[in-house]
């Protein structure tokens, strides 16, 4: 597999009709103090790690999973899990190389970095670096309904209550999530020179775009249900160039005919020191069910 060695910027949108794509922890969507909602980045990677996981089958290693007694594991478990026993002294440089050799055999490491603080301590700046998403629909209309649970109260202190649990669950009624990315395969050049390891591959960076076009759709709950990806925006420079270019989540507006508006995106890529150095421009979106308008430029279109 050849090395991948461009720098990326990108949008991936994610829609959510009736859906509640990331709940606060009190069940909410979450909200900022002017009202608007958005989602974490965490959100958005966990759908791409599970999709990773269990349509492709990639060895991932921040996901939860359970030991035989039914209790997640630990971060050392999890390493053991992947990789067996450890062999350096706890804390020593060995061990940490030994550790962050292994972990960057991970899709999810490689990409998405992370701090492993266990018999080791380690942390990994990955490639691929994704913002919290931020709905650009005009609305941001939040609704709960009440729902019952066929079973009664454990905490009921009448004996002769005949009365069964009662809940509530949250939705918002339609948005449209614009999360920005970034990959930069500099990142982990490094931590690559100094285990051994394999850096980022044309491979990798194929599942990448997988998992940002597929991975929240891929992910259903009862919860999720009516959030699926719509959109991804992929804007690959030239592999000496230097630019860099500022968030499209502002440059990217949803109007309430609920239409992508690419407009101002493609205002800053026409602009002659930037339109140099890009190599490639992507849009992936289903022509049947999405609306585009002010694609950029010399834009490649792929279905979703």
């Amino acid at each position: 597999m050849s090395t991948f060695n461009n720098r990326v910027y990108g949008a991936a949108i994610i829609k959510s009709i009736n859906s509640n794509y990331n709940a606060d922890f009190s069940g909410q969507p979450r909200k900022l103090p002017n009202g608007i909602v958005y989602a974490t980045d965490k959100a958005f990677k966990y759908s791409i790690r599970n999709y990773w996981k269990s349509a492709l089958n990639e060895k991932v290693f921040y996901f939860k999973s359970l030991s035989e007694e039914m209790s997640p594991r630990t971060l050392d478990e999890t390493y053991n899990l992947h990789f067996g026993k450890f062999n350096g002294k706890d804390k020593s440089p060995a061990l940490r190389l030994e550790v962050l050799g292994n972990i960057l055999k991970c899709l999810d490491v490689k990409l998405f970095g992370g701090t492993y603080a266990g018999k080791t301590n380690i942390s990994i700046h990955g490639t691929c670096q994704i913002t919290h998403g931020l709905n650009k629909f005009t609305e941001n209309v939040i609704y709960s309904e009440q729902i019952m649970s066929p079973f009664k109260n454990s905490n009921e202190a009448s004996a002769d209550s005949t009365m069964t649990t009662l809940g509530s669950q949250s939705r918002l009624q339609e948005g449209h999530y614009v999360h920005h990315f970034s990959v930069n395969p500099k990142n982990i050049e490094d931590d690559v020179k100094r285990t051994g390891a394999e850096g980022l591959t044309t491979g990798d960076i194929a599942k990448l775009k997988e998992g940002l076009r597929k991975g929240a759709t891929y992910y259903d709950s009862a919860a999720k249900a009516g959030t699926e990806n719509e959109l991804l925006l992929w804007v690959q420079l030239k592999v000496d160039s230097k630019i860099v270019l500022p968030s499209f989540v502002s440059l990217i507006d949803i109007n309430e005919d609920k239409e992508i508006d690419l407009s101002k995106v493609s205002v800053l890529l026409i602009e002659p020191h930037i339109k140099s150095e890009i190599e490639t421009i992507e849009i992936s979106y289903n022509k049947s069910n999405t609306k585009v308008v002010g694609q950029p430029e010399g834009a490649v279109f792929t279905e979703l």
